[in-house]
């Protein structure tokens, strides 16, 4: 039989817990602050005590490329400057800026009137003297050769006639009279002959009417090539294939000659002009290869190699101008197109890295690390070998597997701190 006394207790109590747990929920977001700030102080104790969880970078072994990086822009080695070798009027410009163009190619018309009725003149001047040199070799010489034989026929008739008189003469059968006359025709004869053998002899090749005759020849050949000539300097033709990235010309200018009327970069090699920081002029020397790319496409590379190192510094820049020959240009480059570069002026297999992160004062002489000593952050002096663009190489005060503390990660000299090995 139950006792009738524990029924109202076990009301009481259930009447208590109810109004507890209805007064809890009544300060229920009390309640959650107060557990809250008790979880954070616990988090802030722990983190008191151990220290704050920072990720570090770890020393390991890894391929290093050294290289020294640059910006620079396009240029072909020479550029061409094109201008008229003569006074004249633009008659047509026959090309556009940023054309491609190949040698021989005409680029720039003038106008030619005068200089075509020059070359109608000259030749003219030429066919008048061919045909005085065609004059001598069928007329005049032929005729010299008639003369002569019958000169040394005359010759020959007055001699035998002066002989003859002579003998008479001797004889008394003629007299003082008739041998004078024969004597007068032989030597008329005579001279006769020696005219008519100069006459062969100017008209023959090495004559003096000969010589003249060619002189005038060569003369008038000489003068048509130069007429010629200029009529072909009011074409302005390209002188080898390429792209001609200036033009300083319109139809209807008057153009002088030593004035740039088009300039022309061309085609086939590509150099890539780089200024360097002196600092780094030790480095660089002939010969070393580098990857290069052009700003406008960052993701297409190519190759280069050095090529060109200048003797003297910049000055005002502190700097070095270098050269790097491009022996397979892509397409793609421009004159004058921005570059950067590459240089890569050493490299090592497995050797021990770090990323430049960790480091402090890499470019001075003493540079250092925070590292981790009993759960502590601690100064480590380094000694550094190359120096990439995104790890240096560890030569002294590190051994494989240590970590550093990157600069950003707040953490000071002797902090407690919990490293975390990504």
């Amino acid at each position: 039989m139950m006792d009738s006394s524990v029924g109202p207790s076990v009301d009481r109590r259930l009447s208590s817990e109810f109004r507890f747990l209805k007064s809890a929920w009544s300060h229920k977001w009390f309640i959650f602050a107060v557990f809250l700030a008790l979880g954070v102080g616990v988090w802030q104790g722990v983190r008191l005590i151990w220290g704050p969880a920072v990720v570090v970078d770890q020393v390991r072994r890894g391929n290093l490329v050294e290289t020294v990086v640059a910006s620079g822009h396009v240029e072909t080695p020479f550029r061409v400057e094109i201008g008229s070798q003569i006074t004249g009027t633009v008659n047509d410009v026959l090309v556009q800026e940023g054309e491609r163009v190949h040698k021989a190619q005409p680029l720039i018309s003038l106008e030619a009137r005068e200089l075509k009725a020059a070359v109608v003149q000259a030749q003219g001047a030429v066919a008048q003297a061919e045909a005085r040199m065609r004059q001598l070799d069928e007329l005049t010489l032929p005729s010299a050769r008639e003369a002569l034989t019958q000169a040394q026929a005359n010759l020959l008739n007055a001699q035998q006639t002066f002989d003859r008189t002579s003998q008479l003469a001797k004889n008394g059968y003629a007299t003082r009279a008739a041998l004078d006359d024969a004597q007068k025709v032989l030597d008329v004869a005579r001279t006769q002959v020696r005219t008519a053998a100069f006459q062969v002899y100017t008209a023959s090749p090495g004559g003096s009417d000969y010589v003249m005759a060619q002189t005038l020849l060569n003369q008038a050949h000489a003068n048509l090539e130069t007429t010629e000539s200029r009529l072909s300097y009011a074409t302005i033709s390209a002188p080898r294939n390429g792209v001609l990235i200036t033009r300083n010309v319109e139809r209807g200018a008057v153009v002088q000659p030593g004035k740039a009327l088009l300039v022309l970069a061309p085609s086939g090699e590509v150099q890539l002009v780089l200024q360097i920081d002196e600092r780094n002029l030790g480095k660089i020397s002939l010969g070393q290869k580098a990857l290069a790319s052009a700003d406008a496409y960052p993701d297409q590379r190519f190759g280069a190699v050095v090529s060109y190192i200048n003797p003297g510094i910049d000055i005002t820049r502190a700097s070095v101008e270098v050269k790097l020959a491009v022996a397979d240009p892509p397409d793609y480059l421009r004159q004058d197109m921005t570059v950067s570069v590459d240089i890569e002026i050493a490299a090592k297999d497995n050797t021990l890295v770090l990323p430049i992160r960790s480091v402090h004062d890499v470019l001075s002489g003493q540079p250092w690390v925070l590292g981790i000593r009993d759960g502590r952050a601690v100064k480590r002096p380094l000694r550094l070998g190359l120096r990439g663009n995104t790890q240096l190489e560890i030569l002294e005060g590190m051994a494989e597997g240590e970590v550093a503390i990157p600069l950003n990660s707040g953490v000071l000299m002797g902090q407690s701190v919990r490293a975390v090995v990504p």
